[in-house]
């Protein structure tokens, strides 16, 4: 199911994530732009799992960043292993109100204010094998390409109705 839709304003919102959540995103995705990482929010893997924020660096790696934003968002999600198979890095991300020392130590760990972020831990590097790096590529570009199609096609709905 894409995250996007044509029928509403706007096609990058789909109502799942808090708005504390939103506000970390943001201030990852400035962080990763500013690195030169092409990033992408709620994108499905091949495993069923949706990772929260998947970027593209320019030498090719890939990076999940989960993003937590209470101690019990944390507590109760079990399923964040699961994306070390889809990734060369795997981060959490949070906000300052939520205690850093609960992140696993053998994970990266961001910290955003919605307006930046910073890296407080780097992750350790572990390398995809060919054929999944090959898959998450093309998952990664026909994803992006899809949503900014639908984005085009709302931007260009709105302008009609104006």
């Amino acid at each position: 199911m894409t995250i996007l839709s044509i029928a509403i304003n706007n096609p990058l919102i789909d109502g799942r994530q808090s708005e504390r959540a939103l506000l970390v995103r943001r201030g990852v995705q400035v962080l990763l732009s500013e690195m030169r990482q092409a990033v992408l929010p709620e994108l499905s893997l091949s495993s069923g799992r949706r990772a929260d924020l998947v970027s593209l660096s320019e030498k090719g790696e890939l990076w999940i960043i989960e993003i937590k934003s209470s101690i019990e968002d944390f507590r109760v999600d079990r399923k964040w292993p699961d994306y070390r198979a889809h990734c060369d890095r795997l981060f959490f991300a949070t906000h300052g109100e939520v205690p850093l020392d609960i992140f696993p130590e053998d994970c990266g760990l961001l910290l955003s204010d919605g307006y930046g972020a910073h890296i407080v831990r780097d992750a350790p590097e572990h390398r995809l094998a060919p054929a999944t790096r090959k898959s998450m590529m093309l998952n990664f570009s026909r994803t992006a390409a899809q949503r900014l199609m639908m984005a085009e096609w709302a931007a260009s709905r709105q302008s009609v109705e104006s």
